[in-house]
C-alpha cells in the first residue's frame, strides 16, 4: 500500500523539508539523473510522467536559495530533502 510522509523542520536560516515514500526506490547511480529535464528512468509504459517534475522542483528550490537531494534504497522507497531559505 502506498505511503507518503511529509515533514518540515525550522533550522538556522532555512527550513528543511522531507518527503518519504515506500516506493520502488532509486539506484544511487541515478540520483543526479532524475533532476535533469526529460530524463526518465523507466519507459512510459511502466510509469507515467514526462521527466519535467523533479527538474522543475530543483529549479524552484534553487531560486529560493535552497538545495535538494535524496536518500534511497532499491525496493524500500525514497526520501527527498530540500531546503528553503527563510
Amino acid at each position: 500500500k502506498p505511503a507518503v510522509e511529509i515533514d518540515c523542520q525550522e533550522r538556522d536560516g532555512d527550513y528543511l523539508f522531507s518527503i518519504k515514500d515506500n516506493g520502488i526506490g532509486i539506484d544511487p547511480k541515478n540520483h543526479e539523473k532524475i533532476f535533469e529535464i526529460f530524463k526518465r528512468l523507466h519507459r512510459k509504459e511502466e510509469y507515467k510522467g514526462t521527466g519535467i517534475g523533479l527538474a522543475s522542483v530543483r529549479r524552484i528550490v534553487e531560486k529560493h536559495g535552497g538545495t535538494i537531494w535524496l536518500e534511497s534504497e532499491l525496493g524500500k522507497g525514497t526520501t527527498f530533502f530540500f531546503t528553503i531559505q527563510r
